[in-house]
């Protein structure tokens, strides 16, 4: 799941380039670490697993529009990793989520007891005696 995020961050039309070097470097990186472990998931010898891990080991070349290409590539090669993964039942077609339950901070809870409290001793202060 966090391989197609990360692939979502270059790929998709809507996410924002990166800015600097660094951050090319840092994208290449975690695609890198996604390589490598949807290496171990997909079968060996596989074209796929073959070509990413081929510019996987080519380092970000210098100048920051050709580390965008090779961002890319990066990230079309680790889609298709995903894709085969997929296709070989090895990740899930589509993320677990799991339902949690909204539960407020406990000062809040405070904060709201205090609140009908004192609106509880207006109310009796603004009642007339018998």
């Amino acid at each position: 799941m966090a391989a197609a995020e990360t692939v979502a961050l270059v790929l998709a039309e809507d996410s924002p380039l990166p800015q600097s070097i660094g951050d090319v470097e840092e994208l290449a990186q975690r695609l890198r670490g996604h390589i490598s472990q949807l290496g171990t998931v997909v079968p060996p010898g596989g074209f796929a697993l073959h070509r990413a891990q081929q510019i996987a080991s080519v380092s970000v070349p210098d100048g920051h529009l050709p580390g965008k290409v090779h961002l890319v590539m990066l990230a079309e090669a680790t889609q298709s990793l995903i894709t085969t993964a997929q296709v070989h039942g090895a990740a899930p077609t589509k993320p677990m989520r799991r339902c949690r339950r909204w539960w407020p901070q406990l000062n809040v809870l405070r904060g709201s007891v205090f609140a009908v409290a004192i609106i509880c001793l207006v109310l009796a202060a603004l009642a007339p005696r018998a």
